[in-house]
């Protein structure tokens, strides 16, 4: 309907519909551009924190290897039997 009376009635409302669909435009644009800035933003945290995962997953490994490299051999440890049920137990948490 506005369409119309524009084409019919002269170029006032045909500039006011230029500027309009100008702004529609440039706020589409500027919509546009924070979206893509909030989902690079996104990106780039979903990548330091996978990679400060698997840092820490390596740190762990690393540890659990050598940790099962102290053990002994024989998976033998000590302990002396004091008297009844009680029974104490050396070399299981010291480091060879």
């Amino acid at each position: 309907m506005v369409k119309d009376f524009a084409n019919d009635h002269g170029s006032a409302l045909r500039s006011l519909a230029a500027i309009g669909g100008a702004l529609a435009a440039a706020a589409a644009v500027i919509v546009g551009a924070v979206l893509a800035v909030i989902f690079a933003a996104t990106v780039a945290v979903i990548a330091i924190m996978s990679s400060a995962l698997l840092a820490l997953a390596g740190l762990a490994m690393r540890a659990r290897r050598t940790a099962r490299a102290r053990r002994r051999s024989d998976g033998v440890i000590e302990a002396r039997h004091l008297g009844g049920h009680h029974w104490v137990a050396y070399g299981w948490n010291e480091r060879t």
